[in-house]
């Protein structure tokens, strides 16, 4: 229902007025509570934060993309798989977020129809037993209302990674470090 809910104010709503948001911060907490609920399935989520710039955009709809992307790299590999959430800058400014996982990959006639709503991919050997379809969705708006590009790739019996790549104007370096631009 709040996965409905959410993507319902994505679709409709406007977009709420832009605040600095500490993505190295977010990123820790969402890796750490998905480390915790995870505990039991063995599948770990590795951080890597390769930057510290923030982003101007909204804190909740981030969180809710970045925790569907999470969510979904764990739902989606074996107990045996590893996840890496990799928070990065490019040369040319931009920002980028990889979820990465060594699962058994997403068939490649699936992939053009995964952020549709309720899309949804059975893959034996995963617990993706439960869940909407409405996840990669929601990422697919968020990404639109920050002006970011979601990008998929994916082999079988490799994994896949989902890239979230937000462009420069959208970039606030050194805001972690408390001197906001």
């Amino acid at each position: 229902v709040d996965n409905l809910l959410s993507l319902t104010r994505l679709e409709s709503g406007p977009p709420k007025p832009a605040a600095v948001v500490r993505v190295p911060a977010l990123l820790e907490r969402l890796c750490k509570e998905a480390n915790v609920a995870e505990a039991n399935e063995h599948t770990p989520v590795r951080l890597k934060l390769d930057s510290q710039v923030s982003l101007l955009g909204n804190e909740t709809d981030l969180h809710s993309a970045f925790a569907n992307l999470i969510s979904n790299a764990i739902k989606y590999s074996r107990p045996s798989d590893t996840v890496t959430v990799r928070w990065s800058q490019e040369e040319s400014g931009a920002a980028r977020l990889d979820v990465e996982d060594t699962g058994p990959g997403i068939p490649k006639e699936h992939i053009p129809r995964l952020t549709e709503r309720f899309y949804r991919v059975e893959i034996e050997g995963c617990r993706n037993k439960s869940g909407t379809g409405l996840g990669l969705a929601i990422v697919k708006h968020v990404m639109s209302r920050h002006d970011a590009e979601l990008l998929i790739a994916s082999e079988l019996g490799r994994g896949s990674r989902f890239t979230c790549l937000f462009p420069s104007s959208r970039v606030v370096p050194g805001a972690d470090r408390g001197d906001p631009e």
